[in-house]
């Protein structure tokens, strides 16, 4: 179940619209709501959570707050019954400047340990941290779309390709920038971005000389699947495709999400496997019977009123 403390950022943010009112209450909400500095979580359409990045007077930098609240936003988001689809987006004129070095740099630059060996082991610890923070959105089981307009630089790059979906406005721009900080990017991009782009040499170029990839590019190499013509365009057409997505039945689309994930890294054989494995108890759901049933009396999904999960 949603949290009381979630549930009431959410009531306190707008509570549940439809049509243009959505739209305009995702690109332009009112600010980080409790139990959150840095997110702003709105429930914009039924079945949908809205979670911004609000802190545009800092370019939506990634701070100490960042890290933490992704991790216990979307642990909230992943047990919600009333959620079935997301959608993230930046507050502002850009989606995220990355990490915020200077909120950072005690972290990165100052670990805690009396000597190599323990110094190495905090710095791990704290690394793995950071890791989950972009980990635990491929982990939820609701998929994931992520709107990005203007640049979204370094730990941006992380966060979009551990979601479902990438969407983009003309604006956008992208940026693997870590090599120009003195680091490797060690959160996901280079582990998650080759599987996304596919060419290996274009995902190396990108990762060693921190070009920008400007929003045509992103998507001819598969880093987004649209492009919009503005922030607003995008904001209306993530929050459409999110309730497409959320009107379906939640058993089929979160196993679809999870089952996915799982294929992409194991070989095909394996794959099939978890997948026998995982519909022998799922094909037993009602969800099947009403989906067939409305097919063959040419209804839409959306007059399926299907069980929370």
């Amino acid at each position: 179940m949603l949290s009381a403390a979630l549930r009431s950022a959410i009531t306190r943010h707008g509570g549940v619209r439809s049509g243009q009112a959505a739209v305009r209450a995702m690109s332009s909400s009112g600010g980080a709501t409790s139990p959150y500095t840095f997110l702003a979580v709105s429930r914009p359409a039924e079945s949908v959570t809205h979670v911004e990045l609000h802190r545009p007077e800092k370019r939506n930098a990634m701070n100490k707050a960042f890290w933490s609240e992704m991790v216990q936003c979307f642990n909230e988001i992943a047990g919600d019954p009333d959620c079935r689809v997301v959608v993230i987006s930046g507050a502002g004129k850009m989606f995220t400047a990355g990490i915020d070095l200077m909120d950072m740099a005690g972290d990165i630059l100052q670990p805690r340990g009396d000597d190599t060996a323990r110094i190495s082991w905090n710095l791990k610890k704290t690394i793995a941290k950071y890791q989950e923070t972009f980990s635990v959105i491929e982990k939820c089981p609701k998929p994931v779309v992520v709107a990005v307009h203007g640049a979204c630089i370094g730990g941006g790059v992380d966060l979009i390709t551990a979601c479902d979906i990438r969407l983009c406005s003309q604006d956008a721009w992208f940026q693997v920038k870590e090599v120009d900080i003195g680091l490797a990017a060690d959160v996901g991009t280079l582990q998650r971005l080759p599987t996304v782009i596919g060419s290996r040499s274009l995902v190396n170029e990108l990762a060693l000389t921190a070009r920008k990839m400007y929003a045509d590019e992103a998507k001819s190499s598969g880093l987004v699947s649209r492009v919009f013509a503005d922030k607003e365009a995008l904001m209306a057409g993530a929050l459409e495709m999110a309730g497409e997505i959320a009107v379906r039945s939640p058993v089929a689309v979160q196993g679809t999400k999870i089952n996915l994930v799982y294929s992409r890294d194991h070989s095909v054989a394996e794959g099939l496997d978890y997948m026998a494995t995982w519909n022998m108890s799922m094909l037993q759901t009602e969800d099947v019977m009403k989906s067939a049933q409305a097919s063959m009396e040419k209804k839409s999904a959306k007059m399926i009123a299907f069980s929370k999960l």
